[in-house]
């Protein structure tokens, strides 16, 4: 166990994030998504739901700034404009965890699955609720003064 850590972000979770590059994408999907015959890397966190586990992935993971859409939602097959609650919490979630309004792309659901394929891992959750269904693009780290400054000194 680490201090200050999410005890959702275990071990494989923790790898699968710090593994990522700028522009990679993660999904984030409920208990319905065929994750298992999608996935390149399979993370299962199915005791938990969508909310609680985008709080502790959003806690480490730096979300996109250079594109216009750095999440991706599900759309609702028979309603494409419907946001159900789950996507809406998501969106609440990012945002606080990012301090800046962030905007949520859609697709239809078998595209979706076109992309969730090509995402560097797949996140499978035990949301009940239909259409938990999402992909982020991971952003940078800036550097931190203090970074800069231990960079600078570490020949002196």
């Amino acid at each position: 166990m680490l201090k200050g850590l999410d005890p959702l972000l275990d071990a494989d979770l923790l790898f699968v994030l710090a593994g990522m590059g700028h522009g990679d994408e993660i999904a984030i999907v409920d208990r319905n998504f065929p994750a298992a015959a999608l996935a390149q890397r399979l993370v299962r966190l199915t005791g938990n739901d969508t909310s609680s586990v985008a709080r502790a992935i959003f806690s480490v993971l730096p979300i996109d700034t250079y594109v216009d859409a750095p999440l991706i939602r599900m759309q609702v097959v028979e309603d494409p404009e419907a946001i159900p609650p789950v996507q809406s919490e998501l969106l609440q979630i990012a945002e606080l965890a990012e301090g800046r309004p962030l905007t949520m792309g859609s697709l239809p659901r078998m595209r979706f699955y076109e992309r969730a394929k090509r995402a560097f891992a797949i996140v499978a959750t035990g949301e009940a609720r239909g259409y938990g269904d999402f992909l982020i693009s991971k952003g940078g780290v800036a550097p931190v003064a203090d970074e800069r400054a231990r960079g600078e000194n570490a020949g002196t």
